[in-house]
């Protein structure tokens, strides 16, 4: 039992004796009264008013304790205020000195509790640097404060730190990152040092972004200096693990007032900035500009069109005959994509595709083309139509791990054979597959699919995955064979990459023949097919179907 309780139980019975007391007092007092029933109601009545009394007494707390429990509810209500620092009032440690004890023991955790709550919210835990929340609190105030003055953001990208985490783990990506955040400190304290009016804010965004915002600057030469040593020092090989990992650092640049009044906006054109920087190899700096803006809301454009364009069907299928250099007769065709934008008219792939591939909507185009395909070739199947169909794979497809179930799926659907179609898959993405992905390809080959690399020369390409990859044709890029005219350097480049290519049994095809000369020269180097200007330029399905019927009656009046 409670002190309290003990206490209250013991004043209730005391006022009930006393009650009990004033009424035999009452009642031997009245015995002079003459009758009886007056003096025994007197008595009740009496008594009665002594037992309302004591119960009221024994109710009521004393007055020290009322104001202590006063006291301390005022307390506890400032707390609503976000008083958490006052101590318990004096009145509670006089009269209730545990309870005021607990009160402060509880406030401190509480302080303590939101104190860590807060760290955890405004710092990076892995580098122990300002959070992106935390920067644009500070970056926003420190803007506020230099009003008038030119500042500058620098938005920092690492460069092939991807592959660390792949190769060696997210544990040792950690450290690295770590090892990234102890340079640029250094590299914050020397701009400081240095003679930088304000010191730089640094703070780690997310993943393997960075950025550090100099809130009063000078001229534009000086914060290009500050990003070209921010390069250097990332540059600089970091051991980690008893290896010695090579990364980068791609920086975008933007500056206030000249590129944005607020760290919204200047965080957007240093993120543009930065990847112009990516672009153009990594490992440099980048200033936004004028062209950078427009350029990046032309892809801002091109992603909300291409959205609608995959809803509405906006895309065809251009057809590009291959013709064997050694027979002259059609080798097949080449599927290729194309966008009838709804006001800028035909637009060829390389204005929508590297944007659809960034989005990933590429996946989407991606399905439509592989359904169109086959209806195609089911269409020239019914008219007698004996022609394979090459067309692209992007790497986003070969992503969905459903992607050849749901390709097979579909051809069967069409009832194509899976003889006529020929896929066609970039240089990396050939590289980088896996050994499922592989299988899978093996498999497509061993059902009569033939399997080709496209652009080949534009990568870097391993040998060993060459010879042991499932493969029909190579596809030497146009960059190759451009010049194989006039330069002696460029045919000697050709000739080594088709033996190359011979030497792992593959067929070669050369694309972008525009001469005859060019068609000329290949043909003595052993290449197989070509397509191109020479031949034919890219036709919508009609005017293939036309192209390939003049061409079979011309062969046959050659024959005749």
């Amino acid at each position: 039992m409670t002190p309290g309780r003990g206490q209250k139980i013991s004043n209730a019975v005391l006022a009930c004796a006393a009650g009990a007391a004033s009424f035999l007092f009452s009642l031997a007092t009245l015995l002079s009264i003459t009758e009886f029933n007056g003096r025994l109601l007197s008595a009740i009545v009496a008594g009665a008013f002594c037992l309302l009394i004591a119960y009221i007494a024994s109710e009521r707390p004393n007055s020290e304790s009322a104001r202590a429990l006063a006291a301390l509810r005022d307390r506890l209500m400032a707390v609503e205020d976000g008083d958490l620092v006052s101590p318990a009032p004096e009145a509670v440690k006089a009269s209730m000195p545990k309870v005021a004890a607990a009160v402060d023991t509880l406030f401190a955790e509480v302080r303590a509790s939101i104190e860590n709550a807060h760290a955890l919210g405004m710092y990076d835990p892995v580098t122990s640097l300002p959070n992106r929340l935390h920067f644009r609190s500070e970056a926003d105030k420190l803007l506020g404060e230099n009003a008038g003055k030119s500042c500058a953001m620098l938005f920092i990208d690492l460069d092939r730190f991807k592959a660390v985490n792949d190769s060696l783990g997210h544990a040792r990506g950690d450290q690295l990152l770590i090892m990234v955040a102890n340079r640029l400190r250094v590299a914050v304290n020397s701009e400081f040092t240095g003679g930088a009016k304000s010191r730089p804010l640094l703070a780690r965004l997310a993943g393997d972004e960075f950025t550090m915002f100099f809130p009063d600057i000078g001229e534009i030469a000086d914060v290009e200096k500050s990003a070209r040593r921010v390069v250097r020092a990332i540059a600089e090989p970091f051991e980690l693990s008893s290896h010695s990992v090579d990364i980068g650092a791609s920086i975008g640049v933007a500056l206030a007032p000249d590129h944005g009044a607020s760290i919204e906006s200047l965080m957007r054109a240093a993120d543009i900035a930065m990847y112009r920087a990516k672009e153009l190899g990594g490992g440099q700096h980048c200033v936004f500009n004028e062209e950078l803006a427009a350029a990046h809301q032309a892809r801002v454009d091109t992603e909300k069109a291409l959205t609608a364009a995959v809803q509405r069907g906006e895309f065809v299928l251009a057809f590009q005959p291959q013709v064997s250099l050694t027979t002259g007769e059609l080798a097949g065709a080449e599927a290729l994509l194309r966008w009838q934008h709804p006001v800028e008219g035909l637009r060829a792939p390389d204005s929508f595709i590297p944007v659809a591939e960034r989005t990933g909507l590429i996946a989407d185009i991606g399905d439509w083309v592989v359904g169109e395909v086959a209806a195609v070739l089911g269409s020239w199947d019914q008219r007698n139509v004996g022609c394979r169909l090459a067309f692209n794979v992007s790497p986003r497809q070969l992503d969905r791990h459903d992607f050849f179930s749901r390709f097979r799926q579909t051809l069967a659907d069409a009832g194509v054979a899976l003889s006529t179609v020929e896929l066609e898959f970039t240089e990396s993405a050939a590289m980088e597959a896996s050994d499922l992905m592989l299988a899978e390809i093996g498999a497509l080959r061993k059902d009569g699919v033939t399997i080709s690399i496209d652009d080949f020369g534009t990568g870097y390409s391993n040998i060993a995955r060459l010879r042991s990859m499932p493969l029909d044709r190579v596809k030497l890029d146009q960059t190759l064979i451009a010049d194989i005219e006039t330069s002696e350097k460029a045919r000697v480049i050709v000739q080594a990459v088709i033996q190359l290519i011979k030497g792992v049994e593959c067929e070669i095809v050369a694309e972008s023949v525009e001469t005859t000369a060019q068609a000329d020269i290949l043909r003595a180097m052993g290449c197989d097919t070509v397509q191109g200007y020479l031949f034919a330029e890219p036709m919508f399905e009609e005017e293939f179907l036309a192209w390939i019927s003049k061409a079979e009656n011309e062969e046959a009046k050659s024959v005749a």
